[in-house]
């Protein structure tokens, strides 16, 4: 009898692959910080002026977020204790939702235990084999598992592109539904979706619109509750989703709705029922991170002055930023070794900005991907300013 080949260890598979990955400049390693979040971090022992971080409005660090979660902590200790629907539920994860949905001007919210389980939930649970989705390409990593996990067939559509959506609605009139799903603000390009022309067409072909909040939660809208509020179109929008880890400083997510939406999403999401709850401490901190963004607008305002100020002086000292409006400004560089180089430069003179590279964005289209803080002062953003010019003149990437 032959004998098979002996089989490689998993190990040495595994390590050919990080190898490749490393030879690629696209692997990824955890960096600690021994500090909490702020506009400086420590990093490795050395105290460093970060602009990477999703923490928009410096809530989490915020007095009156970081009490309600010591209180809610003594009282009711670390965890939940079980799902939601088992003894999961306290008071913390019900005045949370009832502020999600103040917040966002909706009959009712439910909260997950994080944005992905929120995207990767609610589309399966919606949607049946009748259904088609479509996405637009640069929705977020969470989008595309959630349609992959859903009934429906799913279409992708060109980035913004409401014509081509359009022409890929019309072959699908005698589906049951038709699912727009899109984000608001996209994470890694940072401009907005058309969303007056997304309700314009979901209007004109029966389809249903649902709309990932995560980056604009917060930071667009009059009381902060995001792209949708600001354009007023929250009646038109079937389903609104959004993260609390991001401007509102704590962990989870969230679906805001009518309250049949969030009744069925009670019994049919096996996102929300099949795992456990948030801690109530950390609801309590997000309840009253909302507070804080409805009664202290002058955060949103800082932080827009803090990323005009970074798109015009960074653009000057000669980099390529990508169009958009919103506080995520992507410093396109293109290839991943260049973009790795220039991020370790700028650690190197105490400012840390992360590289994105494939798989999070297409190939070609590596980036260094700021994020200002409100917190951060004038000093802060002139020292980075001075820290990309120094550090591209050095490379010879500008002049």
């Amino acid at each position: 009898m032959v004998k098979a080949p002996p089989a490689s260890s998993l190990d040495d598979d595994l390590r050919t692959h990080l190898d490749a990955r490393e030879s690629a400049a696209i692997r990824r390693r955890l960096r600690p910080i021994s500090s909490g979040m702020g506009p400086r971090i420590v990093v490795d022992g050395q105290s460093i002026l970060q602009f990477c971080s999703n923490d928009y409005l410096g809530i989490t660090s915020h007095p009156v977020v970081t009490r309600a979660a010591e209180v809610a902590l003594s009282h009711y200790g670390t965890g939940a204790g079980s799902a939601r629907l088992v003894v999961g539920t306290s008071s913390p994860h019900s005045k949370l939702e009832q502020a999600i949905a103040q917040l966002k001007q909706t009959e009712a919210a439910l909260a997950l235990s994080s944005g992905y389980h929120a995207n990767t939930g609610v589309l399966p649970a919606l949607t049946t084999s009748e259904d088609v989705i479509f996405s637009d390409a640069l929705n977020h990593a969470s989008i595309i598992d959630g349609c992959r996990l859903s009934h429906a067939a799913t279409k992708v559509y060109r980035h913004n592109d409401v014509e081509h959506l359009a022409t890929l609605l019309s072959t699908a009139i005698t589906a049951r539904r038709r699912f727009i799903v899109t984000e608001s603000v996209f994470a890694m390009d940072g401009d907005l979706a058309p969303l007056s022309a997304l309700v314009s067409i979901a209007k004109e072909y029966d389809a249903l619109l649902v709309v990932d909040e995560a980056h604009a939660t917060g930071v667009f809208g009059p009381h902060g509750g995001g792209l949708v509020q600001e354009l007023q179109l929250g009646t038109h929008i079937a389903v609104q989703i959004g993260t609390l880890s991001k401007a509102i400083g704590a962990l989870g997510g969230y679906v805001a709705g009518s309250q049949t939406l969030i009744d069925t999403l009670i019994n049919e999401a096996r996102t929300f029922i099949y795992t456990t709850a948030l801690p109530p401490a950390v609801a309590a901190s997000a309840t009253a991170a909302i507070q804080v963004i409805i009664q202290e607008p002058e955060r949103r305002e800082q932080l827009w002055s803090h990323t005009k100020f970074l798109r015009n002086a960074l653009g000057a000292a000669g980099y390529h930023i990508h169009p958009g409006n919103s506080p995520i400004i992507p410093v396109m560089v293109g290839d991943a070794a260049i973009t790795v180089a220039l991020s370790n430069a700028l650690f190197e003179h105490g400012v840390l900005v992360s590289a994105i590279r494939p798989p999070t964005v297409p190939p070609g289209t590596a980036r260094l991907r700021v994020t200002p803080m409100a917190t951060h002062t004038q000093t802060d953003l002139e020292e980075a300013v001075d820290a990309f010019s120094a550090v591209g003149r050095d490379a010879g990437y500008i002049k």
